[in-house]
């Protein structure tokens, strides 16, 4: 554990606290060891997969499943997998940093290294009995053998309790036979063993099991699915018929399935965040280096203000990225340490502690796969005709981009489920929401303060402005909740739109919090451009909370409540000193040009 816990809030707690910026882990907080394992990661990277690009964009499956075997001969298939099973047993942190630098290469060796280190091995290394995981987890933390992950149907993709796979028991009680279909299932041409979720008799929720693959067992495959990205990630149906799997390949207990499936898919959430933050560095480079090489009007296009606006903003977005990412990702790391510390083994700690920031893991995967995707989507408008051509590096990464917001569970499930779960907390007594939503209430209706606040610190007057836009958050979704009740998840574009402002509340203040750590530990001189990255970030937030909030106030509202919420929302989002964005933007842009890319983590 770290300095950082002696601040612990609970997931979702940043919306109604305050949070110091000693108390958040930023990137530039990297042990030597991680760096170490940073640098041995993009080693491979650069070496293994990157050269290959040409070969994964041309379906070479074959290829996928060699870089595999060898990320796992040097161990970065079983990063966080306990040292029992044949793992390195690091922390969840580095898991993180060796599923960024790993995955930016390309988006089908970063799908399939995350399927396989994910939910092809983690449900068994957490639920998993000593048998399983010893028969299993040490070949698959070595890359011997390869996991898949079925879970999805024809009829059951965001409503994945509603699978129609059965498991019937046989006469004897010694086995199951499971009978269905599964589609887009990542890995299926080369993996030796699925997790799979079936239903037993009525039961309302599915169960998990391990089954081999074995074709003479009535197991077959479908043809190789042909994607609009990820290539040569291998994507097939799976179709099972009598599948006989013995009552010991069980996973966990009866009906737990659905349980694991969920806390699989947190974990997931926030890998996939992981692995597009080293994939946005490498297009914003390569964009800034090709804007300083193409030559228009007799200039470089890097000097016009409308190009320098998207590699500003390309960059801005990174950076908040990498912010929020390990600042969600050593909270969850230090929760993990805290309940081993109380007593808890292995599995059950890393369960909890991923468990209580399932919020925070829905909203990294929003925010941080939207931004790839602008972020690939300006690099190629960037390189203009040029960009649109296989024969330029922009149109992958564009391709590959647009899974993100889909798998893991779609970007609008995701963003009704943060803040669900937040809600759900709240009445579980977990997050006191009710106390900071009625003070929010009360000061709508009282006499606001015109005393001119001093905002002489650097970085004081925005951050009096994230804690004002937390009561934005509070006003609108207090409002949602008081209005409808237990009703409200029937009213999803409120929640979409509650969602948006507290997806925003969390990057723009993890951006924030990483410029005022390393402003204060390096000083400001050293922390220019990121200073106005952190603002830049900030501003733009503002503006989407105001739309989002106007929106969810409107839906519920009418009349004087309506108008007393709209003046609320006014003096929330103001600004007492306009940034001038322009300014920020070019200082941002010029750093980029003169580096000649991202140099700034």
């Amino acid at each position: 554990m770290s300095e950082t816990t002696d601040f612990i809030t609970r997931g979702g707690e940043f919306i109604v606290k305050e949070t110091p910026c000693d108390a958040v882990f930023t990137p530039e907080d990297f042990t030597e060891e991680q760096k170490m394992m940073r640098d041995a990661v993009k080693e491979f990277n650069e070496r293994e997969i990157i050269p290959h690009r040409a070969r994964f964009e041309s379906k070479d499956y074959d290829l996928t499943k060699e870089v595999m075997k060898k990320a796992g001969e040097l161990g970065f298939l079983g990063i966080s997998v306990p040292q029992a099973y044949g793992g390195m047993e690091m922390g969840f942190v580095s898991t993180m940093l060796v599923c960024e630098y790993i995955s930016s290469g390309t988006g089908s060796f970063s799908t399939a290294f995350g399927a396989h280190t994910g939910i092809g091995t983690m449900p068994i290394t957490l639920y998993g009995t000593e048998a399983q995981k010893q028969k299993y987890v040490t070949k698959l933390a070595t890359g011997e053998w390869f996991g898949a992950y079925c879970l999805t149907e024809p009829g059951a993709g965001s409503d994945a309790n509603s699978g129609k796979t059965k498991a019937v028991l046989s006469a004897d009680g010694s086995h199951y036979k499971i009978t269905g279909q599964k589609m887009w299932i990542s890995n299926a041409g080369f993996c030796n063993v699925f997790i799979v979720f079936a239903r037993i008799e009525n039961d309302k929720n599915i169960t998990g099991f391990i089954i081999e693959n074995d074709p003479s067992n009535g197991i077959s495959l479908g043809e190789e699915e042909h994607k609009l990205g990820i290539r040569s990630s291998s994507t097939r149906q799976v179709f099972f018929n009598d599948t006989v799997v013995p009552i010991e390949n069980m996973l966990s207990e009866r009906g737990n399935g659905f349980k694991i499936a969920m806390n699989a898919l947190n974990v997931g959430r926030i890998k996939l965040a992981a692995a597009e933050l080293d994939a946005q560095r490498r297009v914003t480079d390569t964009a800034t280096k090709y804007a300083n090489e193409r030559i228009q009007f007799e200039t470089p296009i890097s000097s016009f203000g409308a190009i320098q606006k998207k590699l500003a903003e390309m960059a801005t977005s990174a950076y908040v990225g990498e912010a929020a990412s390990y600042r969600a990702a050593k909270a969850i790391e230090d929760r993990i340490a805290l309940r081993i510390q109380e007593g808890n083994g292995h599995q059950e700690a890393e369960l909890k502690g991923v468990e209580e920031y399932v919020i925070e893991c829905s909203i990294l995967k929003v925010a941080v796969s939207e931004d790839m995707q602008n972020c690939a989507d300006e690099g190629l408008q960037i390189y203009g005709g040029m960009g649109f051509s296989e024969d330029a590096p922009m149109e992958a990464p564009w391709r590959d981009a647009r899974i993100a917001r889909i798998y893991e569970g779609t970007n609008e499930i995701n963003r009704m489920l943060s803040v669900g779960m937040l809600i759900k907390k709240a009445m579980k007594g977990h997050v006191d929401l009710l106390g900071p939503a009625m003070k929010v209430a009360d000061e709508l209706t009282g006499i606001p303060s015109f005393d001119a606040p001093d905002f002489s610190q650097p970085l004081s007057e925005e951050k009096d402005l994230i804690q004002r836009l937390k009561k934005v958050f509070l006003m609108v979704a207090g409002s949602g909740v008081q209005k409808y009740g237990t009703d409200l998840d029937q009213h999803q574009q409120l929640l979409l739109a509650a969602a948006d402002i507290l997806i925003e509340i969390y990057m723009a203040e993890s951006g924030l919090l990483r410029a005022e750590k390393n402003l204060k530990r390096f000083g400001a001189d050293s922390q220019a451009t990121q200073i106005a990255m952190a603002q830049l970030y900030l501003y733009q937030a503002v503006d989407i909370i105001s739309q989002r909030a106007k929106e969810g106030i409107a839906s519920m509202s009418e009349g004087d409540e309506q108008r007393m919420m709209l003046m609320g929302l006014k003096r929330f989002t103001k600004y007492h000193n306009l940034p001038n964005v322009a300014s920020l933007r070019t200082k941002i842009a010029d750093r980029l040009i003169t580096d000649n890319g991202y140099k700034l983590a």
